[in-house]
């Protein structure tokens, strides 16, 4: 398991009367996960079948593949089920080439993957719905889609402000709601229905997918649709985003490497890519920058992707969303220039533990530090 990954995991696992052992290459990443949990840990590849033994995949309920190769991954899961009938097999993928042809890659006649979780998809599918939800924080779907929980900020002008949470069955008394929790200045409060509502709270509701809106309209204005995009990077999650989105919105994207540029001119239908630096004025002026919707920056790179962001709100971007993989940042930077942090750990930490929390837990979504 990779340190950010397998670290969380074992972090959220280990305090609900599980038993863990954590495999990674890395002593001394294994040695601080030790100090820190109650845990066993084996050094060594977690793909070979002394060290799979070593861990006790021999009476493993579930093994967990999470490195940061997906090669690895499969073979740990195929070793698991063929050699110690390990039950349950979970590996992630990243790799769109296998994400593409899962359905005939992953089973058990083949490679015996139970659940895959793609980081990537995962966290196009995030952004996606962000858009779809102008003004939301976060929205987690639910029930095949048809429920989902929603991240919103109050602000002056929604009818909610000032006023008990009791207040919004008299505002809305078709639409049925709960509000699950609220942060105010960093810190989380228990709602009630005589909490009343200050600018500049975080809520968190749950309601039918089709009411999201209407919720939200009480607790601020509602946005009007996103129609320019500007994507910054052409990795995975980049190309991915703009395949989905150009066939609605205006897209354009950035890629700072030649070569890419050019693939992504060619296989894009109506995106325009750039071969440029995003933290280039002139480049961002030359593109109207101010007229941009939403700016989105999803390179690997997290100080490039907020330095790019907060120019280009600087310059005139109406909202930005970055992309960041250090979880410290993501409470960090979120509400201030930036808009939205989007952290492929947390949603990829989310997806895990749906599968590997028993009971009748049928989802799980991480979506704030406390």
């Amino acid at each position: 398991m990779p340190a950010r990954v397998g670290g969380t995991l074992a972090e959220n696992l280990v305090g609900e009367n599980n038993d863990i052992t954590v495999v990674d290459t890395n002593g001394e990443r294994l040695r601080t996960l030790q100090d820190k949990f109650d845990l066993r840990v084996v050094q060594g590849h977690g793909s070979h079948p002394r060290v799979l033994r070593e861990a006790g995949a021999d009476d493993a309920d579930m093994l967990v593949a999470v490195t940061s190769s997906d090669e690895t991954n499969m073979v740990a899961c195929q070793v698991a089920y063929s050699l110690f009938n390990t039950p349950n097999r979970i590996a992630r993928i990243r790799s769109p080439d296998y994400v593409r042809d899962a359905d005939k890659l992953f089973h058990s006649d083949a490679v015996p993957i139970d659940h895959l979780i793609a980081p990537e998809q995962l966290v196009i599918d995030n952004i996606y719905r962000l858009i779809e939800y102008p003004g939301a924080l976060q929205v987690v779907n639910f029930a095949e889609g048809k429920v989902s929980l929603a991240v919103v900020k109050a602000y002056y002008g929604g009818p909610l402000i000032g006023n008990a949470l009791s207040t919004m069955r008299e505002h809305m008394p078709h639409i049925d709601t709960r509000v699950a929790a609220i942060f105010r200045h960093d810190r989380p409060i228990r709602p009630q229905g005589s909490t009343i509502v200050e600018a500049g709270d975080e809520v968190f509701f749950i309601a039918a997918s089709q009411h999201i809106r209407a919720v939200m309209s009480e607790l601020q204005r509602l946005e009007k649709p996103y129609k320019r995009i500007m994507l910054v990077g052409g990795g995975n999650i980049g190309a991915g985003l703009a395949r989905r989105l150009e066939k609605d919105y205006s897209v354009k994207l950035i890629e700072r490497n030649q070569q890419r540029a050019a693939e992504l001119a060619e296989k894009l239908q109506n995106t325009i890519v750039f071969f440029g630096d995003a933290s280039d004025q002139e480049l961002l002026a030359e593109e109207h920058i101010d007229q941009v919707d939403l700016f989105i920056a999803v390179t690997n790179d997290d100080e490039a992707n907020i330095m790019s962001a907060m120019l280009a709100k600087r310059m005139g971007a109406k909202k930005v969303m970055v992309l960041i993989q250090r979880r410290a940042y993501v409470d960090l930077v979120q509400g201030s220039v930036i808009d939205i942090a989007i952290s492929p750990q947390q949603a990829t930490i989310s997806a895990l533990l749906s599968h590997v929390r028993k009971a009748d837990i049928v989802g799980v979504s991480s979506l704030r530090a406390a």
